[in-house]
């Protein structure tokens, strides 16, 4: 089954601690459900010294987060939005906006 969010959309963080944010996204992760987005759900990491030029300490990176919990941004309004999806006449498929009708 296609997924709903891809790679470069922008999307919105309905819930969660970073609910209200919109970001992103990095990438998606299938197989666990998970995309990583933006300055969204940052984690610290203790990152040791391994070479000569990579400096250690502590780095702040993106974790994935949940695609239940992301809403894709309607690009006519700005705002989250379901969406549908539509097949063309010329037999693809494409993701419709459910509150403007524009293609995402």
């Amino acid at each position: 089954m296609a997924s709903r969010i891809k790679k470069g959309d922008l999307v919105y963080v309905a819930s969660g601690e970073d609910k209200g944010v919109t970001g992103r996204v990095l990438a998606v992760l299938p197989k666990e459900g998970r995309a990583i987005v933006e300055k969204v759900n940052m984690i610290s990491k203790h990152r040791r010294t391994r070479g000569r030029g990579q400096v250690g300490g502590i780095i702040t990176q993106e974790a994935p987060i949940h695609i239940s919990k992301l809403m894709l941004v309607d690009p006519k309004t700005s705002l989250p939005t379901r969406i549908r999806w539509e097949v063309r006449p010329d037999g693809t498929k494409a993701r419709v906006s459910k509150k403007s009708g524009a293609t995402i």
